[in-house]
């Protein structure tokens, strides 16, 4: 019984971790689609003063061609961690489903427990009767 839950205990942390890191991951693509969104308010901005929009023009602001290649070098990476944030919520899911497993053996387990304690306290209530019953006759 120990071990069962001892294993449950372990269980769940290793779930929270999971949770944490699938958190964590989520939260750095939100801040690098900010970040990109940021860049590309700056870029058109440094467009709009210097009037050209083309980036293959030989005037296009230096800024804005730098401002441009840190923006597609954060899409870049945030579609990297999409990647590694379909695989971590893929282990989330694995982890609530062996939770899950766990828990339902435990549930199990304590059920033939109350079960066989039940029928026990029946066996010794049966047995008070019969000692009445013998006792009146």
């Amino acid at each position: 019984m120990k071990s069962r839950e001892t294993l449950i205990r372990l269980k769940r942390f290793q779930l929270d971790e999971k949770r944490r890191k699938v958190a964590q991951i989520e939260m750095m693509i939100a801040d690098f689609d900010r970040m990109a969104v940021d860049l590309e308010r700056e870029i058109q901005s440094e467009e709009q003063k210097a009037g050209i929009t083309d980036p293959a023009h030989f005037a296009y602001p230096t800024y804005a061609k730098a401002a441009a290649q840190r923006r597609d070098n954060l899409k870049r990476s945030a579609d990297d961690l999409k990647e590694t944030l379909d695989r971590a919520q893929a282990e989330l899911a694995e982890a609530v489903e062996e939770l899950k497993k766990v828990e339902i053996l435990e549930d199990r387990e304590r059920g033939v427990e109350r079960a066989a304690a039940g029928a026990r306290e029946q066996a010794a209530l049966d047995e008070i009767a019969l000692a009445r019953s013998a006792r009146t006759y």
